[in-house]
């Protein structure tokens, strides 16, 4: 599977500034004609480059022709559009950046305290959660959200599908985003969604007390192995914020050990999930 353009842009731009290793950027791009600006552009991701450039600037940099390929491919895969691009005008290029990672990879966790995960919203609910976003301004960038929402969820029917275990606090199955006839619509799609091949949903009751995720919500995405090392991504109002460090990481994942350890299994969460459904039907019925 190709990698989304923002990404690919990204690794061969970084694998291009260490290939040049010591040499200035100016005694390279002199040797190929070219502005030191635009090496310049080419290694920070901000412009792609063309096959012809390419095979240039690997013979300036002495790459062995057995590395070659990978690096053209890497190269093929930044210039392919990605599928997002027409939402990219109403999202915050971090979020850009996430939707490209979370397209990689192979197995997705995701602690969230607040609200349902984006991946198992309904289109009404995730609405109301954007209709209130501190950075929205008109209609037209509400709808487009809606709409890279909607269309982010094709990852659950996706061939390989990835890995995906949600957790999600007990105040989320209380909290009526949209009213109560909206939540109640969210939860039957959630009990449907907690029987898809390789999705674990799980509830952390509020029994569980004092726990690691009492901070922030967050989700750890991981790619295939030989790609990349896991990214940590977590929303704030400004847009989202990227953690990369192994250290960084790793409080993380200790994080997701904790709030595994307490909560409810798949089938006890299924039946709380249920139950709360059922209330919020009884209570439409009056």
């Amino acid at each position: 599977m190709a990698r989304p353009t923002s990404t690919a842009r990204r690794e061969l731009g970084a694998e291009l500034r260490r290939l040049r290793g010591d040499r200035r950027g100016v005694d390279v791009s002199s040797a190929l004609g070219w502005s030191e600006s635009k090496l310049s552009r080419i290694e920070t991701a901000h412009t792609g480059i063309s096959e012809a450039d390419l095979d240039r600037l690997l013979t300036a940099l002495d790459v062995r022709v057995e590395d070659r390929d990978r690096l053209r491919d890497l190269a093929h895969r930044s210039r392919v559009r990605a599928w997002w691009t027409p939402y990219r005008s109403s999202v915050p290029d971090p979020y850009d950046e996430y939707v490209a990672l979370e397209a990689e990879a192979i197995a997705i966790c995701e602690w969230e305290a607040q609200i349902v995960p984006g991946l198992l919203q309904t289109d009404e609910y995730a609405r109301a959660v954007i209709e209130v976003g501190a950075d929205i301004g008109d209609t037209e960038t509400i709808q487009r959200r809606l709409a890279l929402r909607m269309a982010r969820q094709a990852v659950l029917t996706r061939d390989p599908p990835p890995s995906l275990q949600l957790i999600v606090d007990e105040a989320v199955l209380y909290r009526e985003v949209g009213g109560h006839d909206v939540l109640c619509r969210q939860l039957t799609r959630m009990l449907d969604a907690s029987h898809r091949p390789g999705l674990e949903l799980l509830v952390l009751p509020f029994s569980a007390g004092a726990h690691a995720g009492q901070i922030e919500s967050f989700m750890v995405l991981e790619f295939e192995e030989g790609t990349r090392s896991p990214v940590v991504h977590s929303e704030g109002l400004t847009g989202g914020l990227f953690r990369v460090t192994a250290e960084e990481v790793e409080v993380y994942q200790d994080a997701l050990d904790d709030l595994r350890e307490r909560t409810l299994s798949a089938e006890q969460s299924r039946t709380v999930i249920a139950e709360r459904e059922e209330s919020l039907r009884c209570r439409s019925a009056f």
